[in-house]
């Protein structure tokens, strides 16, 4: 089978297809025959290193969705023919980006009916973190007000629809030209990230200031976070650009009792039980993801400069 493997850490073309032996299951494994996998910002760090690998040469890609083509000898909750979706591969297990992957069940769900495979498979990485974040980590409750920072990206507009599904009120940051998509997929409010009254817009459309923050860019928009944040108003960090973040006024930010968490996808206590919970989201309407280009094995290393560098409304997907 094919395999798009890096054998030491670089740029995009340290990825090359390899032929390489199918998968055999461990006890606690299934192998899935990959229908699609997601091209995530994570799968460069990776690549580059900045993420260490367990091992080289790897496999890229930390999400697939497929068919179960074989089965463990401890495995009892799957059989051949089920279809499943799987995330958190590619750091101690090899990646997505191949015609087959053998995954832990731990990291694994079953998925429903109806819902596509190409979704699904572009769904693990971005919707486990949008859901963790929101539910688990923030405890978002109805009817509180939700700023997400970059909602037409592949985060970003998985936690626009978790907000609403919830009954949140939904402000995001957007570029223009995306505006209208991030509106359909349920927010309340999009406003131009790069406005220069953009605190006052955040505060007018929420009751004073959001009770939740969602935040990608922790280096750029901490200090922004903190400002317009509510009273008591939870603000969680999911990402940055550069390893160095701070606040420009610290006692603004003890002075609201503000809590701030930073957290990974990659740490999720059971990436089983939020798998199937954005599984039936996405088999009940309440989630869908937007598809912005899919890609074969032989175009991997463009998805994963153009997953870096381009501006688009939601994933990008590898379909073997």
């Amino acid at each position: 089978m094919r395999a798009v493997r890096y054998h030491d850490y670089g740029g995009p073309d340290v990825l090359r297809v390899d032929e390489v032996a199918e998968p055999t299951p461990a006890p606690d494994e299934v192998v899935l025959s990959v229908t699609a996998a997601a091209v995530n910002p994570v799968d460069t760090y990776f690549r580059t290193g900045a993420y260490r690998a367990a091992g080289l040469p790897m496999t890229t890609g930390c999400d697939a969705a497929g068919e179960v083509v074989a089965v463990g000898d401890d495995v009892t909750s799957y059989a051949q023919g089920d279809r499943a979706l799987a995330t958190g591969l590619s750091r101690t297990h090899q990646g997505a980006c191949a015609d087959q992957v053998a995954v832990p069940v731990d990291r694994a769900a079953h998925l429903p009916a109806g819902v596509d495979l190409r979704e699904a498979g572009a769904v693990g990485v971005a919707g486990v973190t949008a859901y963790r974040a929101l539910v688990d980590d923030a405890g978002l409750d109805p009817a509180e007000d939700l700023l997400i920072h970059g909602g037409s990206g592949g985060v970003g507009h998985l936690a626009v629809q978790v907000g609403a599904a919830t009954g949140a009120n939904v402000v995001a940051t957007a570029a223009r030209a995306y505006h209208d998509d991030v509106m359909a997929l349920g927010a309340d409010t999009v406003l131009d990230y790069d406005r220069e009254d953009l605190v006052d817009a955040v505060r007018e459309a929420t009751d004073g200031g959001p009770d939740v923050v969602l935040d990608h860019r922790l280096d750029e928009y901490l200090s922004f976070d903190a400002e317009v944040a509510a009273q008591d108003a939870r603000i969680i960090g999911i990402g940055e650009n550069e390893s160095q973040a701070g606040f420009e006024n610290v006692g603004l930010t003890r002075s609201k009792d503000l809590t701030l968490r930073f957290t990974s996808m990659f740490n999720t206590p059971s990436l089983a039980r939020v798998l199937d919970r954005v599984g039936r989201m996405l088999a009940n309407g309440d989630m869908s993801v937007e598809v912005a280009h899919s890609y074969d094995l032989d175009g991997v290393a463009e998805a994963h400069r153009a997953v870096m560098a381009d501006s688009f409304l939601g994933k990008l997907v590898v379909e073997p």
